[in-house]
């Protein structure tokens, strides 16, 4: 990780006045930034909660992981979101990039190598009738992302209970996570969003396989 940050840092170095135009407002690129830095805060958020909650090692290990692995993250897509000269609050939905043409109507490659659909398995609106995801803004909904209910369900729950639940909602987190990491390798138009968004993929996806023994572990399902 640190060695990723220092590439992104030298990237940004380099990109100055005569290198490659930044993306614009409209982008892939800056929707993909935006949404997924605010998807992973919640997913830092629920890793500290739950890190208070529980004495089991093999939860607080993973929980310490993903706040590591995904502040950082947030912090480079915050780096150049700034460095493009755009806010990191948009007035626009969340995951409206994602509607554009995945063949390239956002300014991206499309090479055919991903078929997710717009939106992923979850869709764009909360299953159940659940409230507006904690975090979103606006009561826009977030794909994936834990309802102000389901967080306080975990802020109040302890031991093997907060663990459960914790797994449950980073497991669902992590899985609209993908799909939003897909969606932004197949179609942003920077190299260092293309190459972090694959790198999202690889990690979420093998940690989705993890959780889910962690969860069998507990004789729990994913829900």
């Amino acid at each position: 990780m640190a060695a990723a940050l220092a590439g992104a840092l030298l990237t940004l170095a380099l990109t100055g006045s005569d290198g490659p135009s930044a993306p614009g407002e409209d982008s892939a690129d800056v929707g993909f930034a935006r949404d997924m830095a605010i998807h992973h805060q919640q997913a830092v958020e629920m890793s500290f909660i739950v890190r208070d909650r529980t004495d089991d090692e093999d939860v607080r290990r993973f929980a310490y992981d993903v706040i590591n692995t995904q502040a950082n993250q947030r912090g480079m897509m915050l780096g150049w979101l700034d460095s493009w000269g755009v806010t990191i609050g948009s007035g626009t939905p969340p995951m409206q990039w994602m509607e554009h043409d995945r063949s390239g109507g956002s300014g991206g490659q499309h090479d055919g190598s991903h078929d997710a659909p717009h939106g992923g398995q979850h869709g764009s609106a909360a299953p159940d009738g659940r409230d507006a995801p904690a975090g979103s803004g606006g009561g826009a909904l977030m794909p994936g992302m834990a309802t102000e209910a389901e967080l306080e369900q975990l802020r109040e729950a302890e031991g093997e209970e907060a663990e459960v639940l914790y797994l449950r909602l980073m497991t669902e987190h992590h899985r609209a996570g993908v799909d939003m990491a897909e969606a932004g390798e197949e179609m942003a138009g920077t190299e260092e969003i293309r190459d972090l968004a694959a790198g999202m993929v690889e990690g979420q996806a093998s940690e989705i396989n993890l959780m889910a023994r962690m969860l069998a572990e507990r004789d729990a399902t994913t829900g």
